[in-house]
């Protein structure tokens, strides 16, 4: 599968926003679960609805990953966060993923 992060339209991207905050070691545990992702396993991949779906990292604060599929073989990357958040992550992703839908159909 491919995997793609979701770019708003002044360019960021809210996955690398968070990312990018995040310590080296849970860096890492985040990317081997987005390399797995990309190869196929979706054990740790559910929907939450709305076309969104969480990957849970058991690890640390509880990191999450939400993402939008876009047919079978394109994932899109639409932010991060950790169990204490996860209702506002939810709903971020949410809105990320309609507007993606939104943009992609006006092209």
């Amino acid at each position: 599968m491919e995997i793609r992060e979701y770019l708003l339209e002044d360019g960021s991207s809210p996955f690398a926003d968070w990312f990018d905050g995040l310590e080296a070691q849970a860096a890492l545990k985040v990317n081997t679960y987005i390399t797995r992702i990309g190869n196929g396993n979706v054990s740790a991949v559910k929907s939450i609805g709305a076309g969104v779906h969480e990957c849970v990292i058991d690890w640390g604060p509880g990191y999450r990953v939400y993402l939008g599929k876009d047919g079978d073989k394109l994932i899109i990357l639409l932010g991060g966060g950790t169990k204490k958040r996860q209702q506002k992550d939810i709903e971020r992703a949410k809105l990320l993923w309609r507007e993606y839908k939104k943009r992609k159909k006006e092209t």
